[in-house]
């Protein structure tokens, strides 16, 4: 049904600089691991949880203004390569165009581009019968 396919290398996944003004204070970081819906801020101060706040993510294309809550948190963790310093967040508001801009920046970084054609082909073929 499926075929196999050989091991494809990944490029590398964007690293998006934010910025967010939260009480006063302006933090800036990095967006890892960003997906339409949320993401890995790293950063050396991170936010509580469940703390909303409004970030500008600056992609290659424009910045994007997002409202995001925080999930989880590294404040006091080690801050390494293995444990980085920062937080999950979700993304609360978002607009349609962004998590569409999101998506087609991770196309030319994931192999989850192919995976995606491919459901989207077989979305179009169940459509038609």
């Amino acid at each position: 049904m499926f075929k196999k396919h050989p091991r494809i290398l990944t490029k590398p996944k964007p690293k998006w600089p934010i910025s967010a003004q939260v009480g006063g204070r302006v933090i800036h970081g990095e967006a890892k691991d960003i997906s339409p819906f949320g993401a890995f801020i790293r950063c050396r101060k991170p936010l509580n949880l469940n703390e909303i706040f409004d970030m500008v993510v600056d992609t290659p294309d424009k910045a994007l203004n997002i409202q995001a809550e925080v999930v989880w948190s590294n404040i006091y963790g080690p801050d390494d390569n293995i444990t980085p310093r920062g937080m999950g967040v979700r993304f609360v508001k978002i607009s349609y165009e962004d998590r569409k801009l999101i998506e087609k920046e991770l196309g030319q970084y994931e192999i989850g581009k192919e995976a995606s054609e491919f459901l989207d082909t077989l979305e179009i073929e169940l459509a038609i019968d």
